[in-house]
């Protein structure tokens, strides 16, 4: 996702400079272009041959290196750069910047830089909590810096607080964030639910369906990484939540209903790619069982349609976007739901089609709207989400 992408990456004196070599691997299989600047105390903790070795590019250290070839050097890369991040940052270097003092490549580069920073502290909990370096972390982010929450847990000098360095993966979803995809609908509000609902029969049982929540998920990451501000409402899914989203959870269709009508006004996209529960079980308790050969039965009613109330009560410019799980008349089926539920659009899946439905990591959808239907051949269901937010700009637009 960051291919095309030049991502500095500042390295100071701290013990979680360990981390920042798996942090910039991780860049480079994004297909960054990475290049380290250290401190020259960060040499005590790791090698530049390290970072030489993971981004293929020459490791600076020195602000008058003559590897730039008639360029000024500190100028020249922070022209170039994307986005850079300085991970870990020391409380040193965070109060140099913080002051505008620039005496080393790193310090100089950060202050040429006029691209998206970001600054990931990582020291001592009681050097972290010092009034002192809140204050100068608190003069960066109003100079327009990101400052990424250090973790909290065991530290090297056996001190328990925060202070850690987050793990790369956490750091590489600011990074995707900040730069991985156009900013195309920032300042939108994006609702999106995903995954099942579940309904419970007893204690033991309940009643569900075999969504996954990993469409869901993929468009409320793409979204968030445009830019929106996503609400997510999810049901029960063994997927880690997406970052830098709110997230609802919930467990039966009927919390669902609830999080989903309570939250849509002033929502500018809603998409519903949740597989709710059809049906709940009606009677449940012990006295109320039927019993026939042996065998429990229990009578259903039908769960609240929740994209038929959303269609019923949209908002004056808002766009609905519904799903439809059909296992034949796919066409036919999906375009009947979007008249009878006054939706904008509607992505169609037939779930026998190899390489589409609920658990794989592919797709294969038809996107529908009142005008016209557009198929798509097998992709992944990121690439899908990607299609699906392109499509519902085009058309909030006309």
């Amino acid at each position: 996702m960051l291919k095309g992408k030049t991502v500095i990456l500042g390295v100071t004196a701290s013990i979680a400079a360990y981390k920042a070599a798996a942090f910039a691997s991780l860049l480079v299989k994004q297909h960054a272009d990475v290049h380290v600047l250290m401190t020259p105390k960060a040499c005590n903790f790791i090698h530049p041959v390290t970072f030489e070795t993971l981004t293929g590019n020459k490791c600076i250290m020195d602000t008058f290196d003559r590897n730039f070839e008639f360029q000024v050097g500190h100028v020249s890369l922070a022209k170039r750069a994307d986005l850079a991040v300085i991970a870990p940052a020391s409380a040193d270097c965070i109060g140099r910047l913080a002051c505008g003092i620039a005496d080393d490549m790193l310090t100089t580069t950060m202050l040429a830089c006029t691209c998206p920073r970001l600054v990931s502290p990582a020291m001592n909990t009681r050097m972290y909590e010092n009034s002192i370096v809140q204050e100068n972390l608190d003069r960066l982010e109003r100079h327009g810096w990101q400052v990424i929450e250090p973790a909290a847990g065991r530290l090297a000098c056996g001190d328990i607080g925060s202070g850690k360095m987050p793990e790369p993966e956490t750091l590489l979803d600011w990074v995707l964030r900040g730069i991985a995809l156009e900013k195309d609908m920032e300042g939108l509000r994006v609702l999106v639910t995903a995954g099942p609902t579940r309904e419970s029969i007893d204690p033991v049982r309940f009643i569900t369906n075999h969504s996954s929540g990993k469409m869901g998920y993929a468009i409320a990451r793409n979204a968030m990484l445009r830019g929106a501000e996503v609400t997510l409402v999810s049901g029960p899914c063994a997927i880690v939540p997406v970052p830098f989203v709110k997230f609802v959870p919930v467990t039966t269709a009927r919390d669902m209903y609830e999080a989903v009508t309570g939250r849509a006004a002033g929502q500018n996209i809603i998409v519903k790619a949740a597989a709710v529960a059809d049906y709940r079980p009606v009677y449940v308790a012990k006295d109320k069982v039927k019993k026939s050969d042996g065998q429990m039965s229990i009578e259903l009613e039908r769960t609240d349609d929740i994209l038929r109330y959303l269609g019923d009560h949209k908002d004056p410019g808002q766009f609905l976007c519904g799903f439809s799980m059909e296992t034949r008349d796919m066409l036919e089926n999906s375009r009947r739901k979007l008249r009878e539920k006054h939706l904008d659009m509607i992505v169609a899946n037939n779930v026998k089609v190899a390489g589409a439905g609920f658990a794989g990591d592919t797709n294969v959808i038809t996107i529908i709207t009142p005008e016209e239907e557009l198929s798509l051949e097998l992709m992944s269901k990121d690439q899908a989400a990607g299609v699906i937010l392109d499509e519902v700009l085009k058309r909030r637009q006309r």
